[in-house]
């Protein structure tokens, strides 16, 4: 007969198998008309991988259940259930998080408008990879709180490194639900991560700012990723994504000039005259010189000193130039094109946007055709609206949340059809 401690270990492993097998209802982890809200093969792809991610730890209980039936040292054993039990830590928070994101559809009315965001999410990426030949992964959007979105991308290997994220999961916080451009910023990071551009571009801002400052050029660097992902949402919805931004980033002028080490977001100040300095430089003067000369008023460049002012200096007399490295250098990325090629900003500059809006006519906000045809574009217009004319922000926002309910309910995302 098994001594004490072994018959406790035996429990253990007995607890902790039961509890894995208890994740595999996926109808515990999210409820059913929260699964009913995803597109039937974003459903089927995300239940897939998770049952998956749950199977591969019951193998592992069991698998030492037969060991220790076998005779296997008790100290084996022992280590076999701490092992198992981190196993079931790590594949619960992975369930976690996924039920918690589908489980933001059981309202109905947010169950319209994150279809409809999921949408969005797909157009942006396809349009961004497709003529590059590469298929888009899945969109999962859900709502969080707090300021920033992000992003879990899809094919990052999970906890075991054999299950990769079943889809580009998006977290739109809930202000971004009336001013959703920060989903295009997301799915930059997408695109950026599968072209390779992430890295291209780091190491070519180096190349072009090191002689103007070698301290300069390594910060631009390590701030690659958050820039492509900021051009990657102005190349596809022009001047109203620095507005967003702006108001998610602002703060005490100390901390708008913060340089966090390891933070891979440039400081907010430059991050925000960067973005000014993109529509500039692409569509020359707007309403986007209201933010940055609100910027430079509230937060003037002589408040602060030290280093950072000479990184805000450098960088600041740099931006043109690394507009230009990011939207017209020819990039290994983009198959030997410039971002523009691809992305061409000219399709959102202020002027095509108020040409399809006239053009539309009434049709903008009714036409199925057109919102499958030109969603991102006139996502565009209905999120300027909010900007250009605040006293009726509050009829603009209803307005944009029905089309992006209307949306979600039109087709399957386009990434559905490039997979």
């Amino acid at each position: 007969m098994p001594d004490v401690s072994t018959r406790q270990t035996l429990a253990e492993l007995t607890h902790w198998r039961l509890a894995v097998e208890a994740l595999a209802d996926l109808d515990a982890v999210a409820a059913p008309e929260a699964w009913a809200g995803l597109e039937a093969y974003l459903q089927q792809g995300v239940r897939d991988r998770l049952a998956a991610v749950v199977a591969a730890v019951a193998l592992e209980a069991r698998a030492l259940e037969r060991q220790a039936a076998a005779g296997a040292s008790p100290d084996a054993v022992r280590t076999g259930v701490l092992r198992l039990r981190r196993r079931y830590l790590q594949a619960e928070t992975v369930l976690d998080f996924y039920g918690d994101a589908v489980n933001t559809r059981t309202n109905p009315t947010l169950r319209a408008l994150l279809r409809g965001f999921d949408t969005l999410a797909g157009d942006s990426m396809a349009t961004s990879l497709r003529p590059l030949g590469l298929s888009s992964p899945p969109a999962l959007t859900y709502v969080d709180k707090g300021l920033g979105a992000s992003i879990l991308r899809a094919g990052i290997r999970l906890w075991d490194s054999a299950h990769p994220s079943p889809a580009a999961a998006i977290k739109l916080t809930r202000h971004n639900l009336s001013f959703p451009t920060a989903l295009l910023h997301e799915t930059g990071h997408q695109v950026g991560h599968l072209t390779g551009w992430n890295g291209e571009l780091a190491d070519t801002l180096h190349s072009v700012l090191a002689p103007r400052s070698r301290q300069v050029a390594a910060l631009w660097r390590s701030w690659a990723g958050e820039v492509a992902a900021d051009v990657h949402a102005f190349a596809q919805a022009g001047w109203v994504p620095v507005s967003a931004l702006a108001n998610v980033v602002d703060g005490p002028t100390e901390a708008v000039y913060r340089i966090r080490l390891g933070d891979p977001h440039p400081f907010a100040w430059i991050r925000v005259q960067f973005n000014v300095a993109l529509c500039r430089r692409w569509f020359g003067s707007g309403p986007w010189d209201d933010v940055g000369t609100a910027w430079l008023r509230r937060h003037p460049p002589d408040s602060v000193g030290g280093p950072v002012a000479a990184v805000t200096a450098r960088s600041l007399e740099a931006l043109d130039e690394v507009v230009d490295v990011c939207t017209k250098r020819p990039m290994r990325a983009f198959g030997g094109a410039s971002l523009a090629r691809v992305l061409d900003p000219q399709r959102v500059h202020p002027q095509a946007l108020r040409d399809l809006e006239q053009q539309a006519g009434g049709s903008l906000l009714t036409s199925s055709y057109l919102r499958r045809r030109d969603s991102l574009r006139i996502l565009a217009v209905l999120a300027a609206r909010s900007v250009t004319d605040p006293a009726h922000a509050a009829e603009h926002r209803a307005r944009l949340r029905a089309w992006v309910s209307d949306l979600g309910a039109d087709s399957s995302p386009r990434a559905a059809v490039a997979a």
